[in-house]
């Protein structure tokens, strides 16, 4: 058994979930559904971000004092997590003692080694984003500059902190080189990102090459309050973007590297929006090499959703809200479309018809067909007793190739974060399956040859055991109704038990629906 440790970024609380925040925490829910049923340690980490001169306006503009403000929306994560089936084992707050403790220990340890100084900033600064942009990054409409982000920018010029990041960024290049599974790799994903990524360094690099110090990141802010206190001159508050992303080893038990849960640490994955992808990939590691600290394995960016082909914003009113989603459809249909529709790491388009037509096609027709199809005739025509195990013939032998394939396949796609060719391996072989039951027709052997009408049965429920369990990570509640359908117990629900047939004999229950069908718009 080993350790896997998966992240969500901590969400800005400066506004409620929407379907990007779900995205990002299902996918790294389902992987550590996985490992656990693989028979792993997994801790599963999500939060809310929660300092930062945003939040601050934010709260000003509710009306309310920022603790209060960030209290209420930080609950909105919480339920959010909970309506969706999230399986987090810590829901982390920037605002809590053992985070703000956290992050004056790794300032100290920076500052020990030479990696901070005092100075002051002046820049082009975003307030939406928490971050400076260069003069050469932005663009001008009635005379007012934007980030590329799209958020306005003003200039600032402050006494700041700075982390000595140029000093870093060769070595960052170093490692985002080194061959697949070498211990200092740093794994940006999709290739696109990386790509991104490395070109951003090495045009700061060559820009800045005689003076490199240009490259240092501020990393303390004077102007607002509501932050972090730097230790030893509560004048400044920390960078936002330092304190957020501590959250990850402020979870592991940092500063105690002695913890239980420091075990974990390095997590093996990040997963985040690619909008943030340079935080986590470039700033975050350097931190943590300057403290003499291990770096995450690996960072995962996903794409956005678009809503009907335009682009969601609030001004237009297009907001997917995942919780109005779960009302209508169900959670595991939103589940299984939001990681099955789309690539993940590639943009997306939302639509209610694409929607329905993945639920009923796939969903409805070929799974929970199957499914209620085999289990009427066990209850039909075997007194809804379970057959014996039989041997396999060659009739039989392409159902079971992909069923015996199928916990390493999927496992394989999962481990790159490939969530759409994972379900489609699991589709893949239920169309298998739906080929297997007409050719064999077991309905007809009943008059023809009832002992292989028994076998054909017993390989189907064998099949789809293989399919339910597998299925697990994605649509937790269905497929836990599916399992009980097919008599398999409880505690023999992960893959391992994936070897230990059910009894024959076992008294099936009648089969009930498992998915309902949807009007494609």
């Amino acid at each position: 058994m080993s350790t896997h440790y998966y992240t969500t970024p901590i969400y800005y609380v400066n506004d409620k979930p929407h379907i990007g925040h779900a995205y990002t925490s299902l996918a790294t829910d389902v992987l550590a559904r996985w490992k656990r049923l693989a028979g792993h340690e997994v801790f599963f980490l999500t939060g809310t971000d929660e300092h930062g001169q945003k939040v601050e306006k934010a709260a000003q503009d509710a009306g309310m004092d920022p603790q209060a403000f960030t209290d209420q929306v930080s609950q909105s994560f919480r339920d959010l997590a909970v309506t969706m089936g999230f399986s987090n084992d810590d829901f982390i707050r920037t605002t809590e003692p053992r985070h703000k403790a956290a992050c004056q220990a790794l300032w100290t340890e920076l500052a020990s080694r030479g990696e901070i100084y005092l100075g002051a900033y002046e820049g082009w600064y975003a307030v939406r984003d928490e971050a400076f942009y260069g003069p050469d990054e932005l663009t001008e409409r009635d005379g007012v500059k934007y980030a590329p982000s799209g958020a306005p920018v003003a200039w600032v010029k402050e006494p700041s902190y700075f982390f000595r990041l140029g000093k870093w960024l060769p070595e960052l290049l170093r490692r985002y080189d080194l061959p697949e599974g070498h211990p200092e790799r740093i794994d940006i994903a999709p290739e696109s990102r990386r790509n991104e990524v490395k070109s951003f360094i090495q045009q700061g690099l060559k820009d800045f090459a005689e003076t490199p110090q240009k490259l240092d990141l501020s990393i303390s802010r004077t102007s607002f309050t509501w932050g972090v206190k730097v230790p030893g001159d509560e004048a400044h508050v920390m960078y936002v973007w330092l304190d957020a992303l501590t959250n990850y080893i402020t979870a592991a038990g940092y500063p105690d590297v002695s913890a239980e849960r420091w075990k974990f640490w390095p997590a093996d994955v990040h997963f985040v929006g690619k909008d943030i992808v340079r935080f986590h990939t470039i700033y975050w590691p350097a931190f943590l090499l300057a403290a003499g600290l291990p770096h995450a394995r690996r960072v995962f960016a996903h794409g956005w959703w678009t809503n009907e082909g335009q682009k969601i914003s609030k001004s237009l009113g297009n907001v997917i809200d995942p919780l109005a989603l779960v009302e209508e459809y169900g959670l595991d249909p939103v589940r299984y479309f939001l990681l099955r529709e789309v690539p993940f790491g590639q943009d997306g388009d939302f639509s209610k018809g694409a929607l329905a037509r993945r639920l009923n096609g796939e969903l409805a027709d070929a799974l929970g067909n199957l499914a209620n199809r085999t289990l009427s005739l066990i209850q039909r025509n075997c007194g809804g007793v379970l057959p014996a195990e039989a041997a396999r013939t060659e009739a039989d032998a392409a159902l079971f190739a992909s069923v015996d394939a199928l916990v390493a396949g999927v496992e394989a796609q999962l481990d790159q974060q490939a969530f759409h060719l994972a379900l489609e391996t699991v589709m893949s072989a239920v169309r298998e399956a739906n080929g297997y039951i007409t050719v064999q027709a077991p309905w007809a052997l009943k008059k023809t040859d009832l002992e292989r009408m028994n076998v054909v049965l017993r390989h189907l429920h064998t099949a789809m055991r293989a399919y339910a369990t597998v299925l697990q990570p994605f649509m937790p509640t269905t497929m836990a109704a599916m399992l009980d359908q097919l008599g398999v117990p409880a505690d023999q629900r992960d893959f391992a038990s994936l070897a230990t047939p059910v009894p024959a004999g076992t008294a099936l229950p009648p089969p009930a629906p498992l998915f309902r069908k949807f009007e494609a718009a």
